[in-house]
């Protein structure tokens, strides 16, 4: 399902200090001299959410934050609650990124409990899902990306506002891609999955994964694909600024 409103997502994961939101104050002033129709958003480092929500107020940019603890509170020392990163001033979340999957060991319900904490915040959701090499070679993309959808979506997701983001596992930060006719697939196949269980044939699905100036356009214009979560691409205003303009 392709929209004509783009959501084009920064995820700066690990990277950022104080100094580096001049970025985004630069992508602020940017857009304000030339606005776009697209949805902008930066998902930061929890650090820097409070004081990027402080800069960025009243600006055509959303603040996130990268993750969430499913617990609003307790002993869970280095964690951040979605009620934090709302007190903070974000309005979204990423959660269940292959990053955090794969090195945290992160699984399907696990996803959905910070899902269900997402919610309870009042947080907009962005959940990712997306297979690895090994699956893709095996054959198994589709069948692995389904059952993250299945087991990823709480039934609580009905008529609330979220966003799905594909992100093939061995695309990130490799500077591969997989094929347009691939993209467009799993995006199909994912749409399916969303409507089959959730009746969510709004909910934006995102393509994640190396996105970058020279290859956004072309990705943004595949069919289904109704948005971006850009990583290192996103730290620099000059680049992001150039794939918000891609959408």
């Amino acid at each position: 399902m392709k929209q004509s409103v783009k959501m084009i997502i920064g995820n700066w994961k690990m990277n950022g200090l104080q100094a580096d939101l001049a970025e985004a104050e630069a992508l602020r002033a940017a857009l304000a001299e030339t606005p776009t129709r697209n949805r902008i958003g930066l998902c930061l480092p929890a650090t820097l959410v409070a004081p990027a929500a402080w800069r960025l107020k009243g600006a055509a940019v959303e603040v996130g934050g990268q993750d969430c603890h499913a617990f609003a509170s307790g002993a869970y020392t280095g964690s951040v609650s979605a009620e934090m990163l709302k007190d903070a001033g974000a309005s979204l979340v990423i959660v269940g990124h292959s990053e955090r999957r794969a090195g945290f060991g992160e699984t399907d319900a696990d996803v959905a409990a910070k899902v269900e904490a997402a919610l309870r915040a009042g947080l907009e959701p962005i959940i990712c899902v997306g297979e690895t090499l090994d699956q893709r070679d095996a054959g198994h993309a589709l069948e692995i990306v389904t059952r993250q959808v299945n087991g990823s979506l709480p039934a609580s997701l009905s008529d609330r506002a979220f966003a799905l983001a594909y992100e093939p596992v061995w695309a990130i930060g490799t500077g591969r891609t997989p094929t347009l006719e691939q993209v467009a697939e799993m995006h199909a196949a994912i749409r399916h999955a969303l409507v089959a269980r959730l009746g969510a044939a709004k909910a934006p699905i995102l393509y994640g994964g190396s996105v970058n100036p020279k290859n956004a356009a072309e990705l943004l214009n595949v069919a289904g694909v109704d948005g971006a979560l850009v990583g290192g691409a996103s730290l620099k205003a000059d680049d992001f600024l150039a794939i918000v303009r891609a959408g």
